[in-house]
This record gives structure tokens, sequence and C-alpha cells, in this order.
């Protein structure tokens, strides 16, 4: 039915958002404020009086400061970001088959992610056999990476080591280089896992050697890899586990960067230059399903980075200023309900990070909450972008966003929050002290219990979970089947057969070498870990090793 001509007429001297805010007023009465995850208030509706930046100050250009609209001239445009799916299942022969597979569905990229064994320090044979391969690839000797990366040339391939200290993984990737005849300067990736306080505070599976011992070895792989491998990323600080334990967005962006400025102290204190480490420390985030939030977080993110490189550590090359950045879709944010929504998730988080600026991204399969992915879940995860950079050509424009008063005014507030948070950490004495008081762990637990309380309370909806309930088949919850028992008996097998075969002499002497690194500060843990491997030590040896010199992990649980 029209309106009559006269309807929404504005009363006399009153401005159009005069009007609007009365209208709007009548419509929803007092409604309770909408605030995010991070906390902050999300207003009905943006104008240009709700940012007062300057243009040039606070956004530039793409590929100069402050890099709020991102850190290459032409970003997406230019180039995408890489597809790097995580794979681990299974023995090195399984992950081989599902690696090449996926490379032949459009991953570029890769991620090896081992068993939980190995995430523990453990090799093989001292687990319980029916957990083997049931979360990730068993990996214990340079031979066995060998066989994983199978077919993949090294000097041309980016690898990503989800590899804790003390860095077998990397090492024996080494190795398989030197077996081959790679040129280690060719060597490009990253050791995904080297932050070490990240898995104090959120992952304590993955925190093998006692705080002191992590923090001197890490800052030894970092200087091992500037010397020998010009082209690998040995830092990358990770965000995503401590949202993924409960952090806000804020959160986790503000103790990645303090953890970022903790290592590069920690480097600067061993007397290497901003210049020369800086460019090859990268960072990796979760990304939750809360679109706007998580793109103001990385452009904010983004900004704040580029200004520490700067005026906190004097870096002058503009490599040292980028913010290069890994993003995975958020695994918390998916629910064994209904596990099909999960593709509706993913995609829109995927949009987040994309839409943020990211450098690589992992899209997680639908039925990851059930189980390792699917081959089925891998391949709509790997299609998931494939249609957004080709059939929704998310690529055409850059920071697309960039200029929204919403976007511009939400990075802004997203940056004071993130600058808050880290003040109470530099107030604590950095990162590495904050940890070891409990701080940044007390903050976690905090956001976790609010963010679950909402969700008891209905106040946030998870669909299938406290809302939209429907009864389901078994067919909807198919996880993927466990490894073939006799093939992971067999793997064991030759794994004790091979430590039998290999020469003890050499694996004593390197292992002698090791606990000797161990003890004095001018030998170089790291080069010793790599000598190890290539002697023929295990990653359960190495890592029993230095668990014995430098302290068994604990991380702080609190209560």
């Amino acid at each position: 039915m029209n309106q009559p001509l006269d309807a929404g007429k504005l009363s006399e001297g009153e401005t159009g958002c005069e009007r609007w805010q009365r209208e709007y007023a009548a419509s929803v009465g007092s409604a309770k404020p909408v605030r995010n995850r991070s906390g902050i208030e999300v207003r009905p509706l943006y104008t240009p009086q709700d940012w007062h930046g300057d243009y040039a100050a606070d956004l530039g250009y793409p590929g100069q400061p402050p890099y709020t609209r991102g850190i290459y001239a032409s970003m997406h445009r230019g180039r995408t970001w890489s597809q790097r799916q995580l794979i681990g299942l299974g023995t090195p022969l399984d992950y081989n088959a599902r690696l090449l597979d996926m490379i032949d569905q459009g991953t570029t990229a890769v991620s090896l992610i081992p068993c939980n064994s190995v995430f523990r320090g453990y090799d093989m044979d001292e687990v319980h056999a029916e957990l083997l391969g049931t979360c990730g690839v068993v990996v214990n000797t340079a031979e066995h990476m060998d066989q994983c990366l199978a077919g993949v040339d090294l000097a041309r391939t980016s690898c990503a080591m989800n590899d804790p200290s003390p860095f077998t993984l990397l090492a024996f990737l080494l190795a398989t280089a030197k077996k081959r005849g790679s040129d280690w300067r060719a060597i490009s990736g990253t050791s995904n896992q080297s932050d070490y306080l990240s898995h104090f505070v959120a992952n304590h599976m993955f925190f093998r050697i006692a705080l002191p011992g992590a923090r001197r070895i890490l800052t030894d792989h970092i200087e091992f890899c500037n010397r020998h491998l010009p082209n690998w990323n040995p830092m990358s600080v990770v965000g995503q586990h401590m949202q993924q334990a409960g952090a806000t967005p804020a959160e986790a962006m503000a103790f990645t960067l303090s953890s970022a400025i903790q290592y590069a102290e920690d480097c600067g204190a061993r007397g290497m230059r901003p210049d020369a480490f800086l460019p090859r420390f990268t960072f990796f985030f979760d990304i939750s399903v809360s679109l706007f939030e998580e793109i103001a977080k990385f452009r904010a993110g983004r900004r704040i980075w580029a200004r520490i490189t700067r005026e906190r550590f004097g870096a002058c090359d503009p490599r040292s200023w980028r913010f290069k950045f890994h993003g995975q879709t958020s695994g918390v944010d998916l629910t064994r309900q209904q596990p099909l929504n999960n593709v509706a998730r993913v995609t829109i988080q995927a949009m987040a990070g994309i839409f943020g600026g990211l450098q690589s991204l992992h899209t997680d399969a639908y039925d990851e909450a059930l189980s390792c992915p699917t081959e089925f879940g891998a391949r709509i995860a790997v299609n998931t972008q494939n249609i957004l950079r080709e059939e929704a050509h998310l690529t055409d424009v850059i920071d697309p966003l960039g200029g929204s008063y919403y976007i511009e005014s939400l990075t802004d507030a997203m940056e004071q929050k993130i600058l808050g948070i880290m003040a109470q950490v530099e107030a604590a004495g950095g990162m590495y002290l904050a940890v070891e008081q409990g701080l940044v762990q007390k903050m976690i637990g905090a956001s976790a219990r609010g963010f679950q309380e909402q969700i008891e309370s209905g106040e946030q909806t998870l669909v299938g979970v406290n809302a939209y309930q429907v009864e389901e088949g078994k067919s909807e919850r198919q996880a993927l089947p466990a490894p073939d028992p006799a093939k992971m008996q067999a793997h064991l097998a030759a794994f004790k057969a091979y430590k039998e075969q290999r020469s003890q002499a050499a694996v004593r002497t390197a292992q002698e070498r090791l606990a000797s690194a161990a003890g004095d500060t001018q030998q170089n843990i790291f080069e010793r870990v790599v000598e190890a491997a290539e002697a023929g030590c295990t990653h359960g040896e190495i890592c029993a090793t230095l668990r014995r010199e430098l302290g068994f992990g604990q991380p702080l649980v609190m209560v």
C-alpha cells in the first residue's frame, strides 16, 4: 500500500539525522546495546561523523605506511593468497597420497600436521598404538619426512611445519633436502608453531621444554635460520591458540603483538639487527565468524605493527614493517550439530580473512568438528577458496571495505582496545613475565567464561546448538575412520627396525653433542638438532635429550 505523500516528512527544524533517531527509537525502543566479541559497542548506523581520521595518516595506500589497507601495492589483485591447507593423517604414505590429491585440487603450499604423539614430544613406540595417526601424520625421522614429501619439489614449494620447539620437523626437512641435493638457501616456508609463549598459555600439549629453555631454543632457531635459510620464516607468532582458548579477537591480537615484541627484544639481546630478523617474522591468526570485527582486527594489527617496528625497534627496511599473516578459519566456531552448517561458517570466516588482507589461508573442512577432515570435506574446503577467488571475484578490489564509516570507526576502536591490553602486558614487564605470572591466562579465562555464559543464556545464538535444533540422522555426522591398524603396525615395525639398523655410535655422538650445546650458551642448540636428525636420531630422542638438560615443560594452570 502506498504511503501518503507527506509520510515521514521532517518536523520543523529537524535534521535528517534527528528524524532517523526518532524513528529508530520508536521502532526498537530502549534496546540493549549491541557489543561484539571484543566488547566494543556497535551502533546501528555509522555516518561521516563517526570517523574523524585522516586518509593519508590513518589509511594511506596499499604497500605504504601505515599499511592499514595492505602490505603490498597490488595485494590480491596482483598475487592471491597461498592456499595452505593443513593436512595430517595416518602414516607418511597416507599423508603423501592426500597431499598430492590436495595439490591437484588447487592447494599451492604444504602444511604438515603431525600426530599428537609428535606434538607431545614422543616417538610412536612410546605411546598407545591405537592413538597413532588419528589427528595427524606420524613423523619420527628424516626418512619419514622424505616419504611425506615424495613428489614435492622442495626448492619450489613453500612448506609450513607445525613444529614446536626444538623444531625437529624442520631438521628432518633439511636432512631430506640434503639427501635430495636441494640447496637449503632455496627452501621456503615457516616454522608454524615456533611461538612457545602461546603454547605455554593456551596449548599445553605443545609445550615440551621448560620456559627458559624454550626461550633459548627459539632464539637459537631464529639465528640459525637467518644464517642458513634466507627464505625460511623461523618466527610465526600465533594468535590462533589464544583466541581458540577463549581470548576475544582484540585480546588475541594484543597478546600476539606483545609476544612479537618480546621475541624481537630477545633477538636484539642476542646481538641480531632488527632489519636482519624482522622481515622473517610472520603471524598466524584464528578467524572467527564475527565478520566485521575480524576485518577490523587485522587492519588495526597491521597498522600497530608497522608503527612498533619503526618507532620501537628502529627498523629501516620496509620489509621489516610488513605484517605478514596466515589465517585459519576458526575450528572453535564449528559445531558437531548439523555439521553442514559449518560450510557457511567457514565461508564467512574466509571472507573476513580475505577482506582483512591475509597472505595465506587455511579453510577448515565442515567435518573437522567430528574428526580429521574426510577427503570429501577437504575438497569442499579447498573449493571454498577457489569459489571466493574465481567466482565471487573477491580479489578484484584491494581493501574493498576501506572507507566504510563502520569499518574505519571499528578499526580505530579495535586499535585502541588492542593498545589498552598491550599496555597491561607491558606494565607486567612484557609478555614473558606476564605469562609466567599468569596474567594473560587469567584474562583469557575470564573472556572464555563470559562467552560461554552468553551461549548458555541464549544471548549468543549458535545455530543447531542452542537454537534451530533438529533431529539428525547418523549420515549427517560421518567422521573419518581411524587409520588402518595393519598399516600403522607395519609403520611401527619398520620404525623399530630402523632404530636397530642405524649407526648407534653416530646416534650417541649426536645426542652427546646436543646435550653439550644445551649446557653451553656459546653453541647453537638448533644446529645440533639438525646434526642429530642427519645422524639418524628420532624425534623422541631429540626431545628427551633436551628435556633432561633444560627441564620438562610444565605450563602454568590457572584456576
